[in-house]
């Protein structure tokens, strides 16, 4: 039972930080806090398999390659998320990109207060 409560509130978590960043206007908007859980969950998913993708093929890199290949991924993933969801929107790669790097500073803000996110 803890495991579902840990994923609830993470599924929670990611989707305040994507509520937040189409809120900010940074290349992301979402129509309603409802469609941020699911494209939360979408975008988790997506992420998973291609991380899971990428370690598969050997397509792993560390430190700024791997930051820089993470982002990246992200956004191709925001931008499939958008084709999927009619909630979500995403202008273009560049502000996929910019949503991807909003979203990676709130995750790891939320991670230093102790709380987890999906992705």
């Amino acid at each position: 039972m803890s495991a579902l409560i840990s994923f609830l509130v993470s599924l929670l978590i990611s989707a305040v930080v994507i509520w937040i960043v189409g809120r900010l206007n940074l290349g992301l908007s979402v129509k309603s806090f409802g469609d941020a859980v699911i494209a939360a969950l979408v975008i988790a998913l997506l992420f998973w398999a291609a991380a899971a993708l990428l370690g598969a093929l050997g397509i792993i890199a560390g430190g700024l390659v791997g930051a820089i290949l993470n982002l990246v991924i992200a956004a191709i993933v925001l931008m499939i998320g958008d084709r999927f969801l009619k909630g979500l929107r995403v202008n273009g790669f560049t502000g996929a990109l910019l949503a991807a790097l909003a979203i990676a500073v709130l995750t790891w803000l939320f991670g230093l207060l102790g709380l987890g996110t999906l992705f």
